[in-house]
């Protein structure tokens, strides 16, 4: 296949210039839109100049390009639901790396893969899908030990992350519970609680300066435990897994797909 035309939904933030940045300088693709809110700033100004990369001849636009050959969103709920809207009526795949999405926006995107490809995954980091394979096998082998095991996750992430938990950590959670046949999920705790339930998964979420993301999955039992922590540097290895699915997605039918089909985790 030619040159991959992507368009990029959440240009104007983090994320969504990272994409840009790396997006460019991979000579199999080529960006061609630069999707944000009306109301942003930025609107109107070039991607590039915006991600510190120079001009590249693309403006930041509230619309998605149709022309674009597939479309990655990494913005907000309300940013998502109109990339899901747009790939719908134009047949186009697509790659949801927003997390935080409300039950409402995640079955339209799971009724519309049915009319075109889409990659969904709470992570597109390589090292954290990764990890969430060693985590279903820690949890399986654990799931008889004789005197319990007690699964914790905390998480930590930069100040301006506004879903707690991350998607991440509930992801890891949820792999764990139904490896073990864990059925009750707890947020953070506070006050007398009397003793901790065993049919429960604790979830922690720290915010706190620029870290890109740290989770750690902690399997506690008497006299050992084992901690599983994958963390992140920086936003690079968010973008490139999305860059990945970008590729991998192109070449699919209709359906719902993630990371370990990118990554060819369940080969």
């Amino acid at each position: 296949m030619s040159e991959i035309n992507i368009a990029i939904s959440g240009a104007a933030g983090r994320m969504g210039q990272r994409l840009i940045d790396l997006g460019s300088q991979d000579p199999a693709l080529k960006v061609i839109a630069a999707i944000d809110h009306p109301d942003h700033s930025q609107v109107g100004t070039d991607a590039g100049m915006h991600a510190g990369i120079g001009n590249i001849g693309v403006s930041i636009s509230p619309e998605i390009d149709s022309s674009a050959d597939v479309v990655i969103d990494f913005s907000t709920p309300e940013g998502a639901e109109k990339a899901i809207r747009f790939c719908a009526q134009h047949k186009k795949p697509l790659v949801m790396a927003t997390t935080g999405l409300e039950p409402e926006i995640i079955e339209l995107l799971k009724n519309s893969s049915h009319e075109f490809p889409v990659v969904w995954a709470p992570s597109m980091s390589l090292a954290v899908n990764l990890m969430m394979k060693v985590t279903e096998f820690v949890g399986t082998a654990l799931k008889d030990h004789a005197s319990g095991v007690d699964v914790e996750i905390i998480e930590r992430h930069h100040r301006f992350k506004v879903d707690s938990p991350s998607g991440t950590a509930l992801k890891f959670g949820q792999i764990a519970a139904d490896a073990m046949g864990i059925s009750n999920h707890q947020h953070g705790r506070e006050g007398i609680l009397g003793q901790r339930p065993r049919d429960e998964v604790g979830y922690h979420a720290i915010r706190a300066g620029d870290d890109p993301g740290r989770h750690t999955i902690l399997f506690g039992m008497m006299g050992e435990t084992i901690e599983l922590r994958v963390a992140a540097s920086n936003r690079d290895c968010y973008a490139l897994g999305a860059l990945a699915a970008a590729k991998y997605v192109v070449q699919q039918q209709a359906g719902l797909f993630n990371m370990y089909d990118v990554l060819g985790l369940d080969n």
